[in-house]
């Protein structure tokens, strides 16, 4: 379940961000923000800095060769589906939904791969720490 939920809020981070419809913060700041400049930084800083939680983590955790290896994963499966004529490329909002999806899953499992790899191999994980 923590792993769920931790994709979950990748997701809701990336889309709150950014996604096709008119419902995220990019299309918000653009129109308010002459008038809501304040509000506006306010909200694109506590962005910023949930961003930087997750991809601190994800590379702590993954490392950036384990991101791209796991970008590259998904990458490969949408191909697939696309090459199979399961998925089109002909719509641009399906194609920045897969987009979000698999950024969301390269930081889920980012966050959750301690979770992950103790379960897969029976090892814990823990920080190193200097003395």
């Amino acid at each position: 379940m923590g792993v769920l939920l931790r994709w979950f809020g990748a997701f809701g981070l990336l889309s709150a961000t950014f996604n096709p419809t008119q419902w995220n913060f990019y299309r918000w700041a653009e129109a308010h923000y002459s008038t809501q400049l304040p509000l506006t930084v306010l909200l694109g800083l506590l962005l910023a800095v949930a961003f930087i939680i997750y991809i601190a983590a994800t590379l702590r955790s993954l490392g950036a060769f384990g991101m791209l290896l796991v970008a590259a994963v998904f990458a490969a499966l949408i191909w697939v589906l696309v090459d199979w004529g399961i998925l089109s490329t002909a719509n641009s909002s399906l194609n920045i939904w897969l987009g979000i999806l698999a950024l969301s899953l390269v930081l889920g499992i980012g966050l959750s791969w301690s979770i992950l790899w103790q379960k897969m191999s029976g090892q814990a994980t823990v920080d190193e720490v200097d003395e």
